[in-house]
């Protein structure tokens, strides 16, 4: 597979000379393209290379910021995705003291790539400014722009820069989000979701009490707020199972468990299967999970939470249930060997406890 920093490579800066030409005509294409490659270039990461080339933009541009951001605006809809992004970054670079012009360049950006990353150092530095330009963002007409409101306030974005008096005190981002709760673009919903999320780790009972408010209102809310619990419905939280009516482990048993190795090698796959009982007189909601406790390079344990299913199991009655799981090295997880367990988690609560071994 093609590394990601690869987008940004020859191709890309012969493209991006040729538009910067058509529209800067004193800009000087070979002298740029002879900045490219520098002799690091092939250790250089994506978020590297996207700065360097933000940066060598600046140099072979006017000097006047709002004449860069026009000249970037006429030539950004010629590149997307990743090679996209090196156009809000330089907006962020070079624009941090240009507050007006540089947020309606983000707004223009974001639907040709992303300014999630881009907004951030102007949320820190002018947070005031900033709460009202998001909450502008969060009633656009354009998804790509409402998603930037949640995606951008994200107290915890991946691959960002954290924000910090947003971990502190998520209030302001819980305005920005109530008006996208009931979004129409799964885009957005899956950005509030997270969001949501994120802030759960630090202020569980605040996400709690919001969603138990949301919870009903509508499909597109319903699905916000159960993708929103899923790291408090994965440890089980009562409050967050209840939400869902998937707390009550009462008269539900387990038996005839059984895994098809004990011993296996890395590589390998095994099977288990076990039975589901309700013996009660009323339906109930059940929420099935396993947990592997992997075995890590210095010797200890860490667990892993996968969904097997969420359904309703009929009073008085049982289903069978079968289930393989493969430990192939991944490029994201690799095994060791040594002593592991499984555990069978029935509605946040841990039912059966099966050690095994991976040599």
């Amino acid at each position: 597979m093609q590394p990601l920093k690869d987008f940004l490579g020859k191709e890309y800066i012969s493209s991006l000379a040729d538009e910067l030409k058509k529209n800067y005509k004193s800009f000087d294409k070979d002298t740029f393209k002879k900045s490219f490659p520098t002799p690091h270039w092939n250790e250089k990461t994506l978020k590297e290379r996207i700065r360097y080339i933000a940066e060598q933009i600046h140099v072979f541009l006017p000097t006047d910021f709002k004449n860069q951001v026009r000249i970037i605006k006429l030539i950004a809809p010629k590149f997307s995705g990743l090679q996209g992004l090196v156009f809000p970054d330089f907006v962020q670079t070079f624009g941090l003291a240009n507050y007006e012009i540089s947020v309606e360049a983000l707004e223009f950006l974001t639907p040709l790539s992303t300014s999630e990353f881009a907004i951030r150092p102007f949320i820190e530095k002018y947070p005031q400014k900033s709460f009202k330009t998001l909450q502008e963002w969060s009633k656009s007409n354009n998804h790509h722009v409402r998603r930037l409101a949640s995606e951008g306030s994200r107290p915890k974005l991946p691959w960002a820069k954290p924000l910090t008096e947003f971990i502190k005190n998520p209030k302001l981002c819980l305005e920005i989000l109530e008006n996208l709760k009931n979004d129409d673009s799964l885009y957005v919903r899956k950005s509030v979701a997270n969001h949501l999320n994120d802030i759960s780790k630090n202020h569980p009972e605040l996400v709690l009490k919001l969603c138990k408010n949301w919870y009903g209102s509508s499909q597109n809310t319903n699905w916000i707020v159960k993708h929103a619990l899923r790291t408090l419905l994965k440890k089980g939280n009562r409050e967050a199972l209840s939400i869902f009516d998937t707390s009550d482990t009462e008269n539900i048993e387990i038996d005839k468990f059984r895994l098809s190795k004990s011993k296996l090698k890395i590589g390998d796959t095994f099977q288990f299967e076990f039975c589901l009982s309700n013996t009660s007189n009323s339906n109930k909601t059940i929420r099935l999970e396993y947990i592997i406790h992997y075995v890590k390079s210095i010797g200890k344990t860490s667990p892993k939470i996968f969904k097997i299913s969420e359904s309703i199991i009929q009073a008085q009655s049982s289903k069978k249930y079968s289930k393989s799981h493969s430990f192939a090295d991944l490029s994201t997880r690799k095994h060791y060997k040594g002593k592991h367990k499984l555990t069978l988690v029935v509605n946040g609560e841990q039912k059966v406890v099966e050690f095994f071994e991976l040599t």
